[in-house]
């Protein structure tokens, strides 16, 4: 006869992290702090469309969880994803929700449906791109045998040395790992994140590569973007826009 078992110690605290996400209007604030911003409370209520009340009930959960950091500057309270650890979990989730067609509203102006096809071109996954311009990047990368993508993601060393050359440092000083496939939920596919992810975005950004438009994530890339995009990994503009 068979003994009683003993609950493995993890599921109680599984069971927490996942209530955490078991709320809509918490998956709302998740999703729109994949902008790598802090938002303020009263941001995230217009957007969630809650009161701020109901908000700030929320925002406690999720700090307590260990989600979100926050902080306080006056009378406002800022709030922003923990780490990139998080950003990964809420994107990956986001990623196994397959879409229902009946259950998607139609977009109810042109702005909706231009911000929504924004989106999908192209956007920042916390701090790293994602969109088709993040597979652009990241299938220009692989077929130029600069990632590796056959047994997990890795930079190859002439990746390496591709970063190096075009003047992009790599941190490799901490546990997060140097590259690392995030899986797109518009394209459903891996895009490039880990360090080489951001350390790559951010220098598209600073360069003047890729601009910011909207209150969303999404990005766009300009002339100056699509010329050096073209130069160091051969990406047709075209495809970018």
């Amino acid at each position: 006869m068979l003994g009683p078992m003993t609950k493995d110690p993890q599921a109680p605290r599984l069971a927490r992290l996942a209530a955490l996400f078991a709320d809509e209007t918490r998956a709302a604030c998740l999703l729109a702090l994949l902008d790598g911003r802090a938002w303020t409370a009263g941001e995230l209520a217009r957007h969630a469309g809650v009161a701020a009340s109901t908000l700030s009930e929320h925002l406690g959960k999720l700090v307590a969880g260990g989600l979100l950091t926050e902080e306080r500057q006056g009378r406002h309270r800022y709030v922003r994803l923990a780490d990139a650890r998080v950003a990964h979990l809420v994107e990956d989730l986001a990623a196994q929700v397959s879409p229902d067609p009946d259950a998607v509203p139609r977009p109810r102006s042109l702005r909706e449906s231009s911000a929504g096809s924004a989106m999908a071109r192209g956007r920042t996954c916390y701090d790293h791109f994602a969109g088709r311009l993040g597979i652009a990047l990241t299938d220009a990368l692989t077929s130029r045998r600069l990632l590796r993508q056959d047994t997990g993601f890795a930079l190859t060393d002439a990746g390496l040395a591709w970063f190096q050359d075009v003047g992009i440092p790599l941190d490799r000083k901490g546990r997060r790992p140097l590259a690392r496939g995030c899986l797109d939920w518009t394209e459903r596919r891996p895009h490039l994140a880990g360090v080489a992810g951001a350390a790559l975005c951010r220098h598209a950004l600073a360069e003047g590569w890729c601009v910011r438009i909207g209150s969303e994530r999404a990005v766009k890339v300009t002339g100056t973007g699509e010329r050096a995009l073209a130069e160091l990994l051969g990406i047709d503009g075209a495809a970018l826009r």
